[in-house]
């Protein structure tokens, strides 16, 4: 009889061999982190804000594709633990050329995309800690910040 060890380590070599071995072997991150990472990404494509990648501005549908696949890339990987390991890992500089991703809303200044997700997961993480002021809090803070139209 072959053992359970040897079953699982020969479908992994073989998943390996095919190139899916370390997306198959990992779990998903927390629920928590999901809904976070979920509400930063629709934070960002509802913003209407613009994404500054590698030289060139992108619209905000474009920019929450982007950090969605990399947010996807990490998650198969089981490097997505938490939305902070998203806004690091994923969000904040272009794993090709290493340059900081920018976001610029309603013709203000840059900011970068650190900065601006860790405002809107705070302003999201308060939210969800009082419930009763979120449906008003979120547009007007928003909209004072600038951040979102």
């Amino acid at each position: 009889m072959i053992g359970r060890a040897f079953l699982g380590g020969a479908l992994g070599v073989a998943l390996i061999g095919l190139g899916v071995g370390p997306f198959i072997a990992t779990a998903a991150p927390p629920t928590v982190a999901q809904g976070e990472v979920e509400y930063l990404l629709s934070a960002v494509a509802g913003s209407g804000c613009e994404f500054y990648r590698n030289g060139e501005w992108y619209d905000s549908q474009k920019a929450s594709a982007h950090l969605r696949d990399k947010y996807n890339a990490l998650a198969a990987l089981g490097r997505a633990a938490t939305a902070m390991d998203f806004i690091e890992e994923a969000a904040t500089k272009s794993s090709m050329s290493g340059r900081p991703y920018l976001i610029r809303c309603a013709g203000g200044a840059p900011v970068t995309t650190n900065q601006w997700l860790r405002e809107a997961l705070e302003r999201y993480r308060r939210c969800m800690s009082s419930p009763n002021t979120c449906a008003s809090w979120l547009r007007q803070d928003a909209q004072e910040a600038g951040h979102f139209t």
